[in-house]
C-alpha cells in the first residue's frame, strides 16, 4: 500500500485525569504543577493507583503517534511504527491506532512494559503535570522493513524526542536516510524546548540536512534561534533551506513561512478542557491540507481548527469523524 504519511516515534500510552482539586493532589503526590516528571514503571504504577477511581482515560499518545493518527482520522492513509510492551496497555495502543489509521506497524517487546505518560488535568484551567515511563518506546532495536515503508510514503514525519540518544537515535537517523533515499517528504516537529536545550546542534544538522517542514512552537523556536518566533521561521527556512517551516504561537495563532512567503493564521477560540496534544493535532491537520494541495494559510487554517477541537476535548486525538468532516469541508479552498 502507498501511504500518504508513515510516522515512527516512542508510542506512550496516554492516561488522562481531569481532577477538581489538582492542586491539593498534586501537593500529596510531591508533584511539581505543570511539568513533566520522569519515573520507572513501579513509580509510574503508584500514581497511577492514586488516581484511577477518578475517572481514567486512555489514549495512544506519543507526539508523532498523535499526528499520524490525526491524520488517519481525517482521512489520509496514514500508519505509525513504534514499539510497545507486551502488556495490556500495548494492546489497548494498538487497538486505538487501529481505530485510527486502519492498521498500524507497532512492534512488541516481550519482557518490557509499554511506555505511558499520566496526565493529571486540573479542571480549573486544563493546566496538565504529567508522570512519563518511557518504557519500551524508546527502546526499538531496528528499522526492519518500515524503512521501506517511508521511503514510499508521500511524508515521512518524526519528532525531536527521537533524536534525544540510545537506541532511538540510530533508528530515527535510517529513518531519515530511507525517506530521503525514497524521495519522500520529510517533516519534522521539534516536539519540545527539553529537546532543543538538549541536542541544538544535533537538531540544526538533523533539519539543515532532511527537513522539508518543520513544525515548532514558540520556546523552542526561540531556543533554537536565539531570535523571536515572529523572526524564527525566517531564520530556519533560509539558514537549512526548509521550504515549509509552522511556528505555533498558542493563543496568537501561528505563522507559516513557505517559499519565503509569510502567512498570518488565526486562532479558532474554544473553551479548554485538556491541551494534550494540541501542537500535535495542528500538525497533523497541516499535513492532511498539504497532501490535498491547500494553499498554506488554508492548511494553517485547518490545523489550527482541529488544534482547537483537540484543546476542547479530553485527550490528544479529535475522534468524532463528524466533526473533522465538517471541518474539511467548511475550511477547503474554492
Amino acid at each position: 500500500m502507498a501511504w500518504d504519511v508513515a510516522g515512527l516515534g516512542n508510542a506512550l500510552m496516554d492516561a488522562l485525569v481531569v481532577v477538581e482539586d489538582a492542586d491539593r493532589l498534586l501537593d500529596e503526590l510531591g508533584l511539581i504543577r505543570g511539568t513533566m516528571h520522569p519515573v520507572d514503571h513501579a513509580e509510574w504504577q503508584a500514581v497511577y493507583d492514586r488516581v484511577q477511581d477518578r475517572g481514567v482515560t486512555l489514549e495512544s499518545g506519543g507526539s508523532c503517534a498523535n499526528t499520524i493518527a490525526t491524520v488517519g482520522r481525517l482521512g489520509a492513509r496514514a500508519v505509525y511504527c513504534g514499539q510497545v510492551g507486551d502488556d495490556e496497555l500495548g494492546r489497548v495502543y494498538a487497538a486505538r491506532m487501529q481505530e485510527a489509521c486502519g492498521g498500524h506497524a507497532l512492534r512488541v517487546a516481550s519482557g518490557l512494559a509499554t511506555g505511558k505518560c499520566l496526565s493529571i488535568v486540573s479542571a480549573s484551567d486544563a493546566e496538565r503535570t504529567m508522570v512519563t515511563d518511557l518504557g519500551a518506546s524508546v527502546l526499538l532495536p531496528e528499522l526492519g522493513g518500515f524503512a521501506d515503508t517511508l521511503g514510499a510514503a508521500r511524508i515521512a514525519h518524526f519528532t525531536g524526542y527521537t533524536m534525544l540518544g540510545g537506541p532511538m537515535l540510530d533508528v530515527a537517523m535510517s529513518g531519515l536516510r530511507a525517506a530521503k533515499a525514497g524521495g519522500t517528504l520529510v517533516s519534522i516537529d521539534v516536539a519540545d524546548p527539553f529537546v532543543v536545550n538538549e541536542i541544538r546542534d544535533r537538531l540544526w544538522h538533523v533539519i539543515d540536512s532532511f527537513a522539508d517542514v518543520v513544525f515548532l512552537n514558540a520556546e523552542e523556536a526561540r531556543a533554537l534561534t536565539d531570535q523571536i518566533p515572529e523572526h524564527a521561521a525566517e531564520r530556519i527556512a533560509s539558514e537549512a533551506n526548509v521550504r515549509t517551516v509552522v511556528v505555533k504561537l498558542g493563543a496568537r495563532g501561528s505563522i507559516v513561512v513557505q517559499d519565503g512567503k509569510r502567512y498570518e493564521i488565526g486562532v479558532h477560540p474554544v473553551k479548554a478542557v485538556d491541551t494534550t496534544g494540541a501542537g500535535d493535532a495542528y500538525a497533523g491537520g497541516f499535513l492532511y491540507g498539504m497532501l490535498h494541495g491547500w494553499d498554506p494559510a488554508s492548511a494553517g487554517n485547518l490545523a489550527s481548527a482541529v488544534a482547537a477541537a483537540t484543546v476542547g476535548q479530553l485527550g490528544a486525538v479529535v475522534k468524532d469523524a463528524t466533526t473533522l468532516q465538517d471541518l474539511v469541508a467548511r475550511l477547503r479552498p474554492a
